[in-house]
């Protein structure tokens, strides 16, 4: 490291998603919960102020919230920070990422320049990991997501990116924006007597006179309208005796409740027919290379919209599947992107190309690749984008409406669009599989995106499926009261069930697990058919990943565990003793009924 380096570390305040649990009704106990900085934004900072220490150099904190926002900036400025920049007025109320994106960029610009900006990968309280892909865009600035390590040489930044199902490694130039994972750095933490201490002039204030604006829901281009509560309510079923007879009669009641059904999976709902040329404004989706599954769940809802509304869905992106196949999916016209395979590259050519034609909606993948390049998009044409949708259809009035999880799970929200154009990344498994129907797509001209040069992949390596846990019918979750080294016991349940193993945040946390395969608020969401817990304490920010399950079995030596309010069935009992009696009991019951399943993600 050669000078001086000027960092800008982004933080938000959220809920304390840790404490939080359901209560015996089944809803989110809500009370006596407080405030604190996102647990990504702790890696953000700690990783802005060691880089400022270690090159002679100064980071400077920002937030964009309320007042109470402020003990983020103190506890900050206690971990070592040189001061904290909150940006707060009533102007700024009703943001969404878009509208957060340019008040915090507008801010980086005032103060600026730096030369480089850290931030967390997401948010818990909202998950969608779009805003920092728009912050980068505004400012012009290359960018890294999920950043497991980092080098600076000279003025290039050499990374380590931890993605969905695996990891890559890049370079990019200075200056530049990092969004930081969980495993970057140890994540800064001061007590309250230290947060207390800090001076009140190392805090500053803007507001709204920072720019021209328009600011909040002014600015904003997402409209957030009806919600639902997802229903959590599960048995709770607890047998009294020892081990062998709590597990016994545990899966007696699972096999009477269908748990261990193999029937047939119901015929899947066709793809629309392909519909006549129309003038109407097309449905867009983006393939990202190696994700087949996921291409095709947006293509087949691609289609039903594109069928109900008169519209023709146009499948883009870098090596996308055949024309024919593509077709049986649900699209009409396929296009290759050629000439980068970069994000913002990518992000740019794709705007051309949507400023010249207006579609209706655009969908990706919600996964760091969809999230980078929508995000970029929709920056650069002003428009509407909504992260991490489980649902996509229409309204009354033929609009497109999305549908988001919020509050960790417990609600689900409509999301509409004031754009021409409406961008939404959709959660993996979230939309169902249609039959493909014999229609080939049509092949149209490539779009041709140039190189810029700006992040230069070095290589990427995949550690995981992303689809396996999408799929499965049983998945068996393991916490941090489960080593590594113990993962061949689990072998046989896993073999009995044809489970796919996953695991909590505090495991992928430990590298005992890949990230693809943590679940809760910060991971993934899973709708198996039979869900086990193992060794896990059941908190709400693991278990909320869990809501979609059709049945719960908890095991956990704690009677008083929060996981036994979360489940249908529990076991009362160390899971090393009660395992082989459950792998025992499944066999008496018939099971497996399957070959034995290739288990990933377990050494």
């Amino acid at each position: 490291m050669v000078r001086p380096l000027r960092i800008a570390a982004l933080v938000k305040q959220v809920p304390s998603f840790e404490s939080l649990r359901l209560g015996r009704d089944g809803r989110l106990e809500r009370t006596g919960h407080g405030l604190e900085m996102n647990p990504y934004c702790r890696r953000a900072v700690a990783q802005g102020v060691a880089l400022a220490r270690e090159s002679g150099g100064e980071c400077v904190v920002l937030t964009l919230g309320p007042p109470a926002a402020e003990d983020c900036l103190r506890e900050a400025v206690a971990c070592g920070a040189g001061s904290g920049v909150l940006i707060s007025d009533a102007a700024f109320a009703g943001s969404d990422t878009l509208a957060t994106a340019r008040a915090l960029a507008a801010a980086l610009c005032r103060l600026g320049p730096f030369d480089l900006v850290v931030c967390g990968r997401n948010s818990v309280d909202a998950e969608t990991g779009q805003t920092p892909a728009q912050i980068a865009e505004l400012l012009g600035l290359p960018m890294a997501a999920g950043v497991r390590e980092l080098a600076v040489r000279d003025d290039t930044l050499q990374v380590r990116c931890e993605h969905d199902d695996g990891w890559l490694r890049t370079e990019l130039p200075m200056p530049a924006l990092l969004s930081c994972a969980e495993r970057l750095i140890h994540p800064a933490k001061a007590g309250f007597a230290a947060c207390a201490a800090v001076s009140a002039h190392r805090i500053t204030r803007l507001d709204a006179a920072l720019g021209p604006g328009p600011w909040g829901d002014a600015a904003s281009r997402t409209v957030v309208g009806a919600s639902r509560r997802l229903s959590t309510t599960r048995l709770r079923l607890r047998f009294d005796g020892d081990v062998d007879t709590q597990v016994e009669r545990a899966v007696v009641k699972l096999a009477e409740l269908g748990a261990f059904d193999r029937d047939a999976e119901p015929s899947l709902p066709p793809v629309p027919e392909p519909g006549r040329d129309t003038d109407a404004a097309g449905i867009v989706v983006l393939a990202e290379p190696g994700r087949d599954r996921l291409t095709r769940e947006m293509l087949g809802r691609a289609a039903v919209l594109g069928a109900s509304t008169g519209r023709r869905v146009t499948l883009l992106g870098p090596a996308p599947p055949p024309p024919e196949l593509a077709g049986s999916w649900g699209a009409d016209e396929v296009r290759a992107v050629v000439g980068s395979y970069a994000e913002q590259d990518i992000a740019e050519g794709l705007a051309a190309w949507c400023f010249a034609r207006s579609p209706w909606a655009v969908m990706a993948a919600s996964t760091m690749w969809g999230r980078e390049i929508t995000g970029r998009t929709a920056v650069r044409l002003s428009a509407g984008l909504v992260g991490d949708a489980i649902d996509v259809d229409t309204d009354a009035q033929g609009e497109l409406v999305c549908w988001k999880p919020a509050f960790s799970g417990e609600l689900v929200v409509a999301v509409t669009c004031r754009s021409a154009t409406c961008f939404v990344t959709v959660r993996g498994g979230a939309l169902h599989l249609l039959k493909p129907r014999a229609a080939a797509a049509t092949s149209r001209p490539d779009l041709l995106v140039p190189p810029r040069g700006r992040p230069r992949l070095v290589f990427r390596v995949f550690d995981d499926d992303l689809d396996a846990l999408a799929g499965a019918r049983a998945v068996v979750c393991v916490g941090a009261a489960v080593p590594p080294e113990d993962y061949p016991l689990l072998d046989p349940v896993l073999h009995a069930l044809d489970a796919e193993l996953a695991a909590t945040r505090k495991v992928t946390d430990r590298g005992w697990q890949p990230r693809a395969r943590q679940i809760g608020v910060t991971g993934r969401s899973v709708a198996p058919r039979l869900y086990v817990a193992i060794g896990t304490s059941g908190k709400f920010a693991n278990m909320a990943g869990a809501c979609g399950a059709g049945l719960v079995l908890g095991i956990n030596s704690d009677p008083a565990a929060p996981l036994f309010d979360a489940v249908d069935v529990a076991v009362v009992a160390d899971w090393r003793t009660a395992l082989p009696r459950l792998v025992t009991a499944l066999e008496k019951h018939g099971l497996p009924r399957s070959s034995p399943l290739l288990v990933r993600g377990n050494t």
